[in-house]
This record gives C-alpha cells, structure tokens and sequence, in this order.
C-alpha cells in the first residue's frame, strides 16, 4: 500500500540558504525533495506521505510546535518518522533545554551541527531512508496480516455458517431418521401383531373346535369308546392350548419360573418315551450326560419343554431322519459376553439341514417360522431363549447351510443336591388318529385333532369320511377315482397351497364338486373364497353348524348345475 509521498524528504529550514542549498543536494542525489516554507505546511505534508523531514532548529524555536508533536504522538504503532535537525553552536542552557524537549518530543532523532558538510547531509538523509523503508515494509506486513486476518474471519464466518446450515440439516436428518425408525418399530409390531393373529389365533381356533366341537358331540354319542375319543382329543387341546400359553409367558418373561435343583441326566432321560412318541420312526435321540454332570438351578417342568421344542425344531431340520444328540457338559468358570461362573453346557445336536446366517440372525425374534401356516406359531425357540434368560443363563447357535445345528443352553450351577423326586411335564404330544378310507365327504385337514374330531362330527351326520392332510394329497384322492360327494378343507394348510387354491383347482377339474372350506383365521381368505364362489365355515363350529353348511354347499352346486342346464 505504498504511496509516491513515502519516498519524499520534507524540508522545511525558513532562514538563509540552507534550504536551497540541501534541497539542490538531496535532488542531485534523485531524492523527492520538497521545501516547506512554513510550520504549518510541514505539518499538512506529513499526512501525505513522507521518508523523512530535515528542520532548521530556528525554524521551530519560539513557535507554537504543539501541531507537530501531536502529529508525532498519532503516529500508528509501525511508525516512528525519522528527523533531522540541524543545530547551532548556541549553547545557552535555555537553548539547550529547548534542544532536549524538542528532541523527546520528536522521538526519533538525529542532531547535525552547522557548518555540515554535503556528505555529512546526503549520509544522514539516506540512513533516515533506509530506516523508514522498513517502517513502511513493517506496514505492509502488518497491513497484509490484517488483510490475512480479515480473509480468515470472513471464511470462519462463512464456515460457521455452512456448519449451522450442515447441523441443521443432520438435525432435520436425525429428526427423520428417528421418525422413520419409530415408524418402522410400529410396523415392526404390528407385523408381529399380524404374525400373532395369523399362527397363534388359528392354533388357539383349532384347540377351540375340538373342545368346543367335542362337548357338543358328547350329548349325540352313545358309544363309550367315542366318547372316550372325544374326551381324549378335548383334554389334549386343552394341555396344547396351556403349551402355547406358557411359551407366550416365557417369551414375555411374564410367566413365573419354579426353579429347584435338577438332575439334567435323570430329569431329560425321563423323557425318552415322550422324545420317541414326538419324533418320526427314522429320527433317533442320543444322550450324552457324563457321571459327574453338576445339579442345575432350573425349572424342571419348563426345561423339558425347552428340550421338547429343540427336538421337535431337529426333527423337523431332518427330513430324510437322522440322530438327535443331546449332551450335557460341565463349565467351570465359564465366561463369555452374558454369563460368568461355573455352568452346565446342554446342547440339542443334530445333522440336519442347518441355516442360512440370516435365518440363524432371526430364530429367536417372537413369531418367526420358516415352517408352513399351521405348523409352527414362531415362539418355540422364543421360549427358549426367555426360559434362558429367566434362568440367569444365555442360549447360542451355531449353524451351517447343510451341515446341522447347535443349540447350546448354558445353565447355571446349582450348589445343592437335586431331589430324588422329579416330576416330569405332562406328555402335550398330539394323538395321531387313524384314518378310514370309507367315505363321500373328502376332508382336508393338516391338524389331527381337528380332523379325528371332524371325522367323529361327519360320521355322526351320517358321512363317511376320507381324510386327506394336505392339498396335494386331496388332489390325488380325487385323480384316483374314490367317490366324493363333498370337499371339506381347511383354508390354512402346509404344502404351497392353501384351501382356497385347492378349491379353485378342484372347480377347474370338476365343477360339479360341491366345496366347503373353514378356517380359524379368516381374514383375505373370507374375500378370497366369496371372488371362487366358496362358502366358508367359521371355527369353531357345531355339529348343527356344519351339518347347515353342509347343506348349503351342495343346494348351491344343485342351483349351478340347474342354471348351467
């Protein structure tokens, strides 16, 4: 920011030739010089620009100097101005008093005495230069940090805008975010809701229809070994629908766990008759308890349970049959990232078909199958992990895609002795009932208590009953030539194809079947069966219930045909 006056040599000597005189020198030199004739013009030069002022000290003596060095004591912080003042040999003390005042209020001075030789001038002048130039490089430093400053303040405001603008958009973001992950736990929900009303509700309707169907076939059956069949088919509902309750608690951590000490070896081996009446022929259990397995401080009844749902899980992982492994092995002072001390390691082994890492990542989640509608309401492994928990233990997987599971319940040990006496859960196991080959009424039914209280209902009506426990097998029944009158089906069935498809398959075959399906869980599946023109019957239902329906059905296959004719 340097200007042409920077470089200028003010002279202001307003008494005989010494002012000609130097500013002749100085020029020859190719100095900017200018003469000053008067105190007042010094001072207006200064403000535009200077390198340095040579003063005839006569020049200031007696006069009003005030305007000078208020000019000397504004200067900025880079500045001190250099003078030159030529002296006398006037040594009076006033005058030299005066000297000394001068030179302090001057600040930067240089004192030169009359007679001066040009050299003497020229050398003072030039070092007077010099020294402002780097005044003047010192302002152009400082000038050029303010500048530097200046820039730097303008960018931080603008960053710390930018970064308000940037935080304000992550709180908009994180804002959303929080809605959508709220909104997907709500769905979360009520899919699990969803899962809840389509597998737990249509189990819980089936157990309702044998014992609800059953009290209603009593009064109408004079046999004693039917009613014995009715009575054993509504007490085992019964104890399945407590089943499915507990597992319910246990998932929910609601229910309240008995837990004593237990005898792992003896309590699971008491199980072996129930295991083997659970399992198909070609799946065999194993079990590998050493002599010296530790007590655990468990409840016994809902342990078996445990072991009961992760047989059945490996049975079902089998289909071509295998061997079930269930071994029990001592931890002393285990640790892993839930459990620490001394625990019981019981692990359900089996050769199966194993998981994917997704399905390993989900099987505890409350409601999640991979088996078909009707077969599995998701809380098996729910309740096992709860049970877990509730027991102060923890429960681990490890699985491989076509190389069997490991599921491992760590338990804890108990200090005491178990109890000689162990009761064992009550068998919850399904009757299997027998089917007959002797009827017009073909009914589809995947549940065999269902269906054995069905049969007893229809047979009761005077039907003879063929039972078929999939969609496929009640395509092959009818492929075969057997004579139906009437299809009954449940519209929730394993296999791929539910009741509604099945009756639209049927139609496309013959559509002089009369067809009437039920479900324990409507839902799409009412509107679905009203677009095929099926007529559905609700569970649970009466035997007075279904013999209308029956009826129904047919009198609406009669009208079809009449107004096909």
């Amino acid at each position: 920011m340097s200007t042409e006056g920077d470089q200028r040599v003010l002279l202001f000597t307003p008494i005989g030739r010494d002012g000609p005189a130097s500013a002749e020198l100085l020029r020859s030199a190719r100095l900017d010089t200018q003469l000053c004739s008067s105190l007042t013009e010094l001072i207006c030069e200064l403000g535009a620009g200077v390198g340095a002022v040579v003063v005839a000290e006569e020049g200031l003596f007696a006069r009003d100097t005030a305007p000078l060095t208020q000019w000397v004591e504004r200067q900025p912080a880079w500045s001190d101005l250099p003078f030159i003042v030529l002296t006398s040999h006037r040594d009076q003390p006033a005058v030299v008093a005066w000297r000394r005042s001068l030179v302090r209020a001057l600040r930067n001075v240089s004192l030169l005495e009359r007679p001066i030789q040009p050299i003497t001038l020229m050398s003072a002048v030039q070092s007077a230069m010099r020294a402002r130039r780097r005044q003047y490089e010192i302002r152009a430093l400082i000038h050029a940090r303010e500048q530097a400053a200046q820039e730097l303040e303008r960018l931080v405001v603008e960053r710390t805008r930018a970064l308000a603008e940037s935080n304000e958009h992550l709180r908009l973001e994180m804002a959303e975010r929080a809605r959508v992950e709220e909104t997907l736990r709500q769905a979360q929900k009520i899919e699990a809701i969803g899962r809840l009303t389509g597998g737990v509700a249509h189990d819980f309707n089936n157990l309702l229809m044998v014992i609800s169907g059953g009290l209603d076939m009593l009064d109408r059956q004079a046999d004693p070994a039917r009613r014995r069949r009715l009575m054993d088919g509504m007490i085992q509902a019964a104890q399945r629908g407590a089943s499915l309750t507990r597992q319910l608690l246990a998932f929910s951590r609601r229910q309240e766990l008995k837990p004593e000490p237990v005898d792992i070896a003896r309590q699971i081996g008491g199980m072996r008759e129930l295991l083997d009446r659970s399992l198909r022929g070609d799946v065999h259990v194993q079990f590998e308890f050493p002599d010296d397995l530790w007590p655990v401080e468990v409840d016994p009844g809902e342990l078996e349970l445990v072991v009961l749902n992760l047989a059945v899980n490996a049975r079902d992982a089998m289909p071509t049959g295998g061997t079930i492994v269930v071994r029990g092995e001592n931890l002393p002072n285990w640790r892993d990232d839930e459990v620490a001390g001394d625990y019981v390691r019981l692990s359900v082994i089996d050769s199966g078909i194993g998981m994917t890492e997704e399905i390993r990542a989900r099987v505890f989640e409350p409601f999640f199958t991979t088996k078909d509608i009707g077969k599995g309401s998701g809380l098996g492994l729910a309740q096992v992990y709860g049970f877990a928990k509730q027991s102060r233990g923890s429960v681990c997987i490890e699985s491989a895609l076509g190389r069997g599971s490991t599921i491992s319940l760590y338990l804890p040990r108990s200090e005491h002795a178990a109890s000689g006496l162990q009761p064992h859960l009550v068998d919850l196991q399904r009757p299997r009932s027998r089917h007959h080959d002797e009827g017009r009424i073909l009914l589809v039914e995947d549940d065999d208590e269902v269906a054995a209280l069905v049969s007893e209902m229809l047979r009761q009506l005077g039907y003879d009953v063929t039972r078929a426990s999939s969609a496929a097998a009640a395509l092959g029944a009818l492929a075969d030539g057997r004579p139906v009158d009437l299809v009954f089906s449940d519209v929730m069935m394993p296999g791929g194809m539910n009741g509604v498809e099945l009756a639209r398959e049927i139609q496309r075959r013959r559509v002089d079947m009369p067809i009437l399906l039920t479900s324990g869980y409507s839902g799409a599946a009412v509107h679905a069966a009203r677009e095929a023109g099926v007529r559905i019957l609700s569970k649970p239902y009466r035997i007075d219930e279904l013999a209308a329906a029956i009826d129904a059905a047919k009198m609406e296959t009669v009208w079809d045909r009449a107004r096909g004719s």
